[in-house]
């Protein structure tokens, strides 16, 4: 029995099949040694003490030992002493049929929620007030609201 015939186009295809199949074994191999060379140690990265990420370790006789004590996570607690709490400032909003309005403080300049309730005496826009200050619903709250005079 003979061998049959093949056309040119039959051998040009069976020779880009051929090639195909080389390059992609050749790719395949190349990714494997690729892989074996880059590892894990080329994925890992250090912090230095400023934050800023490098790609080489501390040295360990440049670390700086740290007292877990020395650190603060939350605001210190107080020392204890009392601090004069009432502060004065002058109505800048009142509103007589709400019973609620608005001192500006002298020393920090911010607005300060109050309601008639917390008021010795009955208080009016432009009065300079004395007052204490507690946490309210929304914020802070002025009470023990005394006109100055």
């Amino acid at each position: 029995m003979g061998r049959s015939r093949e056309t040119f186009n039959k051998k040009d295809v069976r020779k880009k099949k051929e090639k195909k199949r080389k390059d992609k074994l050749a790719k395949k191999m190349a990714k494997r040694d690729d892989d074996i060379k880059g590892g894990l140690n080329d994925m890992i990265a250090y912090v230095d003490e400023y934050g800023n990420i490098t790609d080489t370790p501390q040295d360990p006789a440049d670390k700086e030992e740290l007292n877990a004590e020395d650190i603060e996570v939350s605001i210190p607690k107080s020392d204890g002493t009392q601090q004069d709490k009432t502060r004065t400032g002058t109505v800048t909003n009142y509103y007589d049929s709400k019973g609620y309005g608005f001192i500006r403080d002298a020393d920090t300049k911010e607005s300060i929620f109050v309601h008639v309730n917390n008021t010795h005496e009955d208080i009016a826009e432009g009065n300079k007030v004395s007052f204490e200050t507690e946490k309210g619903q929304k914020g802070l709250a002025a009470v023990n609201v005394k006109v100055i005079r």
